[in-house]
């Protein structure tokens, strides 16, 4: 087992659940279809490398083994709002032994390989790496040791990540920033995304969300 866990949020993919800031423009039965598209890539590209993944998965009534497959690493969500779960997320993973933990969103399945390199290599000198996200939040967090980075922060805001660097800075932490990228949250993302898509090397990387998108008409 890497000691660096790379640890992905996520929801059970449920019409209406997932993606709701993407339904008005695409409906929520694609939405949702969108959404387990980006598990399935996660999942290829990522089980049974190196760093070790894990998901963290809400809601705790839902089947999740069978979207990830039974061989998957997972473990539930625990707490009380976004902000929380994150926090017991990170501890419970350093308490099994992770020297490093990253996490991301099951929204950013086009996280580059080489920013995923470069918040590990950091974490051995600074305390906290960020990826800043368009949208004024952050579409990865990874840290060397338990710290709190999310009580009193409004999550899923646009002031996420000045929130975060100024808790950060406060607690005498350093940080490191990756390049800025984006979640896939509204319509203008998606349009991001099918332009990045075009590559042809990215595509293959995330076959599932490729072969989607190629085959809706919008």
């Amino acid at each position: 087992m890497s000691r660096t866990a790379l640890v992905v949020m996520a929801r059970y993919p449920k019409v209406g659940a997932v993606k709701t800031r993407l339904s008005p423009a695409i409906g929520a039965e694609r939405a949702c279809q969108l959404y387990e598209a980006f598990l399935q890539d996660i999942s290829r590209r990522f089980t049974g490398g190196r760093p070790t993944l894990v998901w963290a998965f809400a809601p705790p009534e839902r089947d999740f083994q069978s979207v990830i497959g039974a061989e998957a690493r997972w473990m539930l969500q625990e707490g009380g709002d976004l902000g929380q779960r994150m926090q017991n997320t990170f501890r419970r993973l350093f308490s099994e032994g992770f020297a490093r933990v990253i996490m991301i969103g099951a929204d950013v399945p086009h996280v580059r390989d080489q920013w995923l390199d470069e918040a590990e290599r950091r974490l051995h000198d600074v305390d906290v790496v960020l990826g800043p996200s368009a949208d004024g939040g952050y579409y990865l967090i990874a840290m060397r040791a338990l710290h709190d980075l999310f009580s009193g922060i409004a999550m899923s805001t646009s002031g996420v990540l000045a929130a975060t660097l100024r808790k950060a800075a406060a607690d005498g932490l350093r940080v490191h920033l990756l390049p800025e990228s984006f979640d896939v949250d509204d319509e203008s993302d998606l349009v991001r995304l099918r332009r990045l898509l075009a590559n042809k090397e990215i595509a293959r990387r995330l076959p599932a969300t490729a072969a989607l998108l190629n085959a809706w008409k919008w």
